[in-house]
């Protein structure tokens, strides 16, 4: 018994570690109003059961709505079962998908989004570029690798620079995939967690309440472990 406590204390320290690299120190003393907080409530439950019905996705180890950092006020946390080294094209669209949950859920119940998802944002647009500039895998230019500046033998001629090896009609290209992927994705999350609103409600509520879900918590309120 003695040694299972060491165990869980060592335990929860490394996941008190892990949090903190993630989000930034808790800061229970920072004050937010009940609206704010039902919306962040919402929104990281929205993160967090798009990770749970995303094939592939890591599972959800914690949600908090207990500030943390400069700007965080709340967050999902989730933890890769096993290493991985690389990751399909479905696996990454899973990862926006994952992204989106929080302003898909903001605008399912209250029927506009707020500035949380800023962060969101910009991780998924990154990485819908990556996937058409950098892994070959645009419908329109698969298997090739779209640099985003000319070669150059000097490096600071390279980033003055800044020219790419591509015409203005391919940018434009990039960009209008890059909007269809995200604009996409969202659309399946808004479908997905319409489908589970009954969930959204009752995990947000829980989560309102106690302000912090853990696996168990979580995957209780949804009535069966994935």
């Amino acid at each position: 018994a003695v040694r299972a406590g060491r165990e869980k204390v060592i335990q929860n320290d490394f996941e008190d570690a892990i949090e903190k690299v993630v989000a930034g120190l808790e800061k229970k003393n920072k004050l937010i109003n009940p609206k704010e907080k039902e919306i962040v409530a919402y929104h990281e439950t929205g993160h967090a059961l798009a990770a749970y019905f995303t094939q592939g996705a890591e599972k959800v180890q914690k949600i908090s709505i207990i500030p943390r950092g400069m700007a965080a006020l709340g967050y999902t946390l989730q933890v890769p079962t096993e290493d991985r080294y690389l990751m399909t094209k479905r696996e990454l669209l899973g990862k926006i998908d994952v992204l989106l949950g929080g302003r898909a859920a903001e605008e399912i119940i209250f029927e506009e989004v707020s500035t949380g998802a800023a962060n969101d944002l910009t991780k998924a647009t990154d990485i819908a570029r990556k996937m058409i500039m950098e892994y070959g895998m645009s419908e329109k230019y698969r298997n090739v690798v779209l640099p985003g500046q000319r070669s150059s033998l000097f490096l600071d001629q390279e980033v003055k620079s800044g020219q790419r090896e591509y015409a203005e009609s391919t940018q434009s290209y990039i960009d209008d995939e890059i909007t269809r992927m995200v604009n996409e994705r969202y659309d399946y999350v808004i479908g997905l967690l319409k489908e589970k609103k009954n969930l959204l409600d009752k995990i947000a509520k829980e989560l309102i309440s106690r302000e912090v879900l853990n696996t168990e918590d979580f995957e209780a309120l949804i009535d069966k472990p994935r």
